[in-house]
């Protein structure tokens, strides 16, 4: 009996151990090369981009889940807006190389880029209104709405020079 309880116990040991071994080598075929071009303009590019979200997902979550909160709404969209123009100087010409999701339509269509970029400042300029215009605190509706055109902005950009 004893030999029964060691070895099922070994088994028990053994089968966590080797679902972690293979989570972690899994891991490690997903990973992306590192951006190791001078100044690393796409690590900075990304970087930046992962900022913006920092603010912006938290109000999708906001709305996301009926838990509106007009103060932190106001925090978030100030910290979006002195986000938003960061990543923008990181797409230089020589800046399609992997790590980079962007697609080289970034630069063959850079007039639609350039529109798209301009809708994404549209959208954040009005969203900033919104909040100004109710004194930090808009009402729950007129807030979904503006973040709404924010996240359109975003999507269709991503539709058309964004690599998934």
């Amino acid at each position: 009996m004893s030999n029964f309880l060691s070895s099922t116990a070994a088994v028990m040991y053994r089968k966590p151990f080797a679902i972690l071994l293979c989570a972690l080598a899994l891991a490690g075929c997903n990973s992306e090369p590192e951006d190791t071009r001078p100044g690393q303009p796409v690590a900075h590019r990304r970087a930046a981009f992962k900022e913006i979200i920092k603010a912006f997902e938290p109000m999708g979550v906001m709305m996301r889940t009926d838990s509106y909160d007009a103060a932190k709404f106001k925090v978030l969209t100030a910290q979006l807006m002195a986000r938003r123009d960061v990543p923008w100087q990181y797409f230089t010409a020589d800046t399609l190389y992997p790590p980079s999701h962007a697609r080289a339509e970034v630069w063959s269509e850079a007039d639609r880029f350039a529109a798209d970029k301009k809708a994404f400042f549209d959208a954040t300029d009005a969203l900033a209104r919104v909040v100004d215009a109710a004194g930090g605190a808009p009402d729950e509706v007129t807030a979904r709405n503006a973040y709404r055109d924010v996240e359109a902005a975003c999507e269709n950009c991503h539709k058309t020079f964004k690599r998934r």
